[in-house]
């Protein structure tokens, strides 16, 4: 069973910062690439940032500059560093795994964390 935990949303000024973790648990996820997607009300779910196992990033264009995705494989622990917040960044924060179950891709999800960017 993979369980992601997520942390560290809240409320913030526009211009702030705030970090996001993501604590992933269960088989397969060392190995596992891990992303952040985001779901502002009225609106469809988005990649914000993604990381492979080796340490590969890619991010939405809407966030490259200002956000950092990281990752500690000794903790099994995903980080989305948020710089520079913008009130659009507002929307409920959500941790994925992506794990090779034999020939498939499984996707696993965390329960979710807001964050609010308003003044």
């Amino acid at each position: 069973q993979v369980q992601l935990v997520e942390s560290g949303g809240g409320l913030v000024q526009p211009g702030g910062s705030l970090r996001l973790s993501c604590a992933a648990s269960g088989s397969g996820v060392s190995s596992a690439a891990m992303g952040w997607y985001r779901q502002a009300p009225g609106k469809q779910r988005e990649l914000v940032a993604i990381i492979t196992s080796g340490g590969s990033a890619n991010y939405a264009d809407s966030v490259k500059g200002r956000f950092t995705i990281s990752r500690d494989n000794a903790k099994n622990t995903v980080y989305l560093q948020m710089n520079s917040l913008k009130p659009e960044d507002t929307a409920v924060y959500y941790c994925n795994a992506v794990i090779r179950r034999a020939v498939l891709l499984i996707d696993y999800w965390g329960q979710g964390t807001q964050v609010a960017v308003s003044s």
